[in-house]
């Protein structure tokens, strides 16, 4: 009686198999033919360009002047408006003269936010056309 059992059993599991198959070969063929874009968020070409004001030929001194000089005036402006609570006279007495602990506080800032607009991006990523299984 068990065998006979049993062999229901991986009857169906042969089916249910046969199913979740058929079922991903047909999605995996929706995703393939959508416009020819990439079909996932992470697969998408990024071009900083889009997002920052850089020269031609010159993109090198632009981003590497971008990744001193944002951090540094984000993490300026975090201490003088959240430390000195916007008074020049305690902001003066703060050493922002060390450019690196500075530039490191401003640095988590921005990527605080740049995180939350990747985190954005992603929710807001249309993978194209919506098919509907039957």
């Amino acid at each position: 009686m068990d065998l006979e059992r049993d062999l229901d059993n991986s009857r169906n599991n042969q089916m249910y198999y046969n199913q979740i198959q058929k079922y991903g070969r047909a999605r995996h063929d929706v995703h393939k033919n959508m416009k020819g874009t990439s079909t996932s968020f992470g697969s998408q070409k990024v071009e900083f360009s889009n997002y920052l004001l850089v020269i031609e030929g010159y993109e090198g001194f632009f981003y590497a002047g971008y990744v001193a000089l944002i951090p540094y005036i984000v993490g300026s402006l975090f201490l003088y408006f959240f430390v000195a609570n916007g008074s020049f006279g305690n902001y003066k007495l703060l050493e922002t003269e060390a450019f690196f602990i500075v530039w490191l506080i401003g640095y988590e800032i921005v990527a605080a936010f740049m995180l939350i607009f990747i985190f954005v991006s992603f929710l807001m990523y249309d993978k194209g056309p919506k098919k509907k299984y039957r």
